[in-house]
């Protein structure tokens, strides 16, 4: 369980094995000689056996395509067309460089959200130990003011009161919550529903949006140019977008494909491919370029996807902060107000005497 071949394993693998051939060490021999170098003894044996495989007379692209997991169909689907080319180390480079862009993209997703997912769940920890730790203890002072409390210092003592006696009910009550949204969007409904409304958040949506034409494009430059037909290569880059509606767009642009029509008017009807990115692959199809017009478009997405992550950021960091504020204000205030209030009745009716 706990070795796991990762994606970033994998295109190290496939950049080694690339030198490797293209130094003029045999696809065996290179083989062999990558099975050696990993430490992770699952992927040790992974390769061994695509070792053993292709030692048989099996081709390179078959015997990976045993393990789905590991080596999926865009992998797969780019060996074998390397192989029939006959410029398979080419083919490996362009996967491991294609392999490490989106690890970075995802790299940068993630170093995005690890800030405000920590200020989130901090403040989600101190108000529950203040509403299990600190409220109970005041609750028995405030019984013996024998006054009447406002109505957010009632709130918090029920929430108090709620969460101490009933945790485990909240708890469950969470986990079938998730597990229920999670078997929503595993349904063709759930999908569509999420990722139509996924697109249309402010912000979250064009950075979607963004991510998904990045890969687009960059995964069609790299199928295209290693030699996978088109309609296969529109085949296999609709299921990485990672968004039903989006799927569905290139879906239609394959048929048009189909029926003598191009990629761009498909893609500009649909709406939801901007025209700056519809116009560079219709001049790409008409100059037959379209595999360097495809890698501009990547680019330049590329870095319109940091742009938006940093703006992404900018914007929720603040917002966590403040309701992170806001929950413990709440708190604060609502312990603070009797206490103050109690107080100030003693002053004034010790002077009154």
């Amino acid at each position: 369980f706990l070795d796991r071949v990762s994606p970033k394993m994998v295109a190290q693998t496939t950049r080694l094995l690339g030198t490797l051939l293209n130094s003029g060490v045999t696809l065996p021999e290179s083989l062999r000689a990558l099975t050696e170098q990993v430490e992770s003894l699952r992927f040790k044996g992974i390769l061994s056996d695509i070792s053993d495989q292709v030692n048989q007379g099996r081709s390179l692209g078959d015997a990976m395509g045993e393990y789905p997991k590991i080596f999926p169909k865009l992998y797969t689907n780019m060996i074998r067309a390397g192989e029939a080319s006959g410029a398979l180390e080419t083919v490996l480079f362009r996967l491991s460089e294609f392999m490490e862009k989106e690890l970075e993209i995802r790299a940068k997703v993630n170093s995005a959200m690890f800030y405000p997912v920590l200020l989130a769940f901090l403040g989600i920890t101190l108000v529950i130990v203040l509403m299990v730790a600190i409220v109970p203890k005041l609750t028995n002072m405030f019984d013996s003011m024998a006054a009447e409390l406002p109505w957010n210092t009632k709130l918090l003592i029920w929430m108090s009161d709620t969460i101490s006696s009933y945790w485990y009910l909240l708890l469950l009550a969470t986990v079938a919550a998730v597990w229920g949204f999670r078997k929503w969007r595993a349904s063709e409904t759930g999908r569509r529903q999420g990722d139509s409304i996924l697109l249309k958040v402010p912000v979250v949506g064009d950075l979607v949006r963004k991510v998904a034409i990045s890969r687009f494009s960059r995964t069609l430059e790299t199928l295209l140019a290693s030699g996978v037909q088109l309609l296969e290569a529109l085949d296999i880059v609709r299921t990485l977008l990672g968004n039903v509606i989006l799927e569905e767009v290139v879906a239609d642009a394959r048929d048009n494909i189909r029926e003598g029509q191009g990629i761009a008017p498909a893609l500009k009807e649909s709406g939801h491919f901007p025209p700056l990115v519809t116009h560079m692959i219709g001049v790409g199809e008409r100059s037959g370029q379209l595999e360097q017009m495809l890698g501009d478009v990547a680019d330049a997405y590329d870095r319109e996807t940091n742009t938006t992550i940093g703006r992404f950021t900018a914007l929720l960091e603040p917002l966590m902060i403040v309701f992170m504020g806001i929950g413990v204000g709440f708190v604060v205030f609502s312990i603070m107000r009797p206490v103050s209030y109690t107080h100030l009745r003693a002053h004034e009716t010790g002077r009154n005497l």
